[in-house]
């Protein structure tokens, strides 16, 4: 039986983060999740926050802390993409990725680590991607946010060990999402022949995973990077 903890996830709205946060309502824990808009699943309390905005990532904290108490397991999910050609991407295209992306995920880990460093305990999980490893054509800006969650939980790992707070990232590969959805079959097929498991994840193996390292059972794993890609990108 994993310990009851409260639990951030931000960018809980939709997707993998919404999978995310009810695979940690359904072991039991007290869930928040961070939308610009819309809802997290039943049983989650909402929030609105703005990963770009530091103050507004403070009020989000003040108030999952008052309802729920102290955060002890977040999860930096939140992102953008804004994919474009090199030649083309513009320095915004680039900066605006990079400042929700990583410098986001930044926002949200410093103000976590407030309680986590009081409490002596924490677990950190940064969601990536494959292509913050493998790399990705046209993805320029968005592989260098996903990579630079790798540097940002080994840091943090030897910063932050001493406290019992571990800091982990997962990479998901392909996943079955609205966004997976809209391309055409045949673009499917192609991207599903280099994916040695020949098909895409459910948003669920992604939350268990997530779920797991943030578990009693992976206190001793931290600054590790967990791919759940069907072994596209092996070797990471």
């Amino acid at each position: 039986m994993t310990t009851s903890r409260t639990v951030l996830v931000t960018g809980g709205n939709r997707g993998i983060g919404h999978a995310i946060a009810r695979e940690f309502l359904a072991q039991g824990h007290r869930v928040a999740v961070t939308a610009r808009s819309g809802e997290g699943p039943e049983g989650a309390l909402t929030v609105r926050a703005d990963v770009t905005d530091s103050e507004s990532v403070d009020r989000a904290f003040s108030e999952v802390e008052a309802a729920l108490g102290p955060v002890e397991v977040v999860v930096a999910n939140a992102g953008i993409t804004r994919d474009m050609l090199l030649m083309r991407m513009s320095d915004d295209d680039f900066a605006s990725v990079v400042d929700t992306n990583l410098t986001g995920a930044f926002r949200i880990v410093k103000r976590a680590s407030k309680g986590m460093l009081k409490a002596r305990f924490g677990r950190i999980v940064l969601i990536s991607s494959v292509v913050g490893l493998y790399g990705s054509a046209g993805q320029v800006n968005y592989a260098s946010s996903k990579a630079g969650l790798v540097g940002m939980a080994r840091s943090l790992t030897r910063e932050l060990g001493a406290r019992s707070i571990t800091a982990n990232v997962v990479a998901p590969g392909f996943i079955e999402t609205d966004m997976t959805d809209e391309l055409p079959e045949a673009q499917q097929a192609e991207y599903k022949k280099n994916i040695p498991l020949g098909r895409f994840a459910s948003p669920d193996e992604v939350a268990r995973v997530v779920a797991w390292l943030a578990g009693d059972d992976a206190g001793y794993i931290s600054g590790a990077v967990i791919p759940v890609d069907g072994g596209l990108g092996m070797g990471h």
